[in-house]
């Protein structure tokens, strides 16, 4: 398979990018995008030209990193894959393929594909753990019964890997939908009720200071999300940031 591959080029978050385009041949459609990636850069370094910088761990849809807007699209064509899960076989050939990186103001472009997504970590620092003593007199894990709904919806909730997607694909740059994931993976658990009001109300503080935009309830952020997070989320925060700013007055 043939490509035409249009890719963002920018050395630096001050500096001004644009679209440089390659061609890729000889691509097997059993091959990830990330790997067709990696092909176009062993062919610019054979140049002599600067490989594309991206971000990239584990390449098993797990960790989040590969953020690439790809046709207009986070991830990609497909829905519940991330783009290291993404196949050239999605593609024709002889397709042109636009490769950008995610856009938002919280996420400044470090260099090429690669954002700076340590909003997400600040916000995780504001609030996203249980505080818990670990003196060695802890009651075992299961001896605390939760409803099984709550503990089901407690775990897909966590399913988020915050790779952005969301924030990407919103046209306000919201995170809400990662914040309150992040808000109710540990809100719906008896552990985490203890210090929700605080947490709730330091999360979205903290988002916000980030300079993430607000929801508009378009709801394109759960069709993008590879996890397939639900935007109930969203709702279950609006309550408890509610409820949390009347009590805590």
């Amino acid at each position: 398979m043939n490509f035409t591959i249009n890719v963002w080029r920018q050395n630096g978050p001050k500096e001004k990018g644009g679209i440089a385009t390659y061609k890729v041949s000889n691509i097997s459609d059993d091959m990830s995008f990330l790997e067709m990636i990696d092909v176009l850069n062993e062919q610019l370094i054979i140049q002599d030209i600067d490989p594309v910088v991206f971000d990239h761990d584990c390449r098993e849809g797990i960790c989040g990193m590969c953020s690439m807007f790809i046709n207009g699209e986070a991830h990609g064509p497909g829905r519940g894959v991330t783009t290291c899960q993404l196949h050239m076989r999605e593609f024709k050939d002889g397709d042109t393929i636009t490769i950008e990186p995610f856009r938002a103001k919280a996420f400044p472009v470090i260099k090429d594909l690669m954002v700076d997504r340590g909003s997400f970590d600040r916000i995780i620092q504001a609030g996203g753990y249980v505080s818990v003593n670990t003196s060695g007199n802890l009651p075992d894990a299961n001896a605390t019964p939760i409803e099984k709904q709550d503990a089901d919806a407690a775990f897909d909730s966590a399913t988020c890997i915050g790779c952005g997607a969301c924030v990407a694909t919103c046209k306000n740059a919201s995170a809400m939908l990662f914040t309150s994931a992040k808000v109710s993976q540990l809100s719906l658990l008896p552990q985490g009720k203890i210090e929700a009001s605080e947490r709730v109300m330091n999360m979205v503080k903290q988002m916000d200071l980030e300079g993430f935009g607000n929801c508009t309830n378009t709801g394109a952020c759960e069709v993008e999300c590879p996890k397939g997070i639900s935007i109930e989320n969203i709702a279950r925060m609006n309550r408890e940031y509610l409820s949390a700013s009347i009590t805590s007055k």
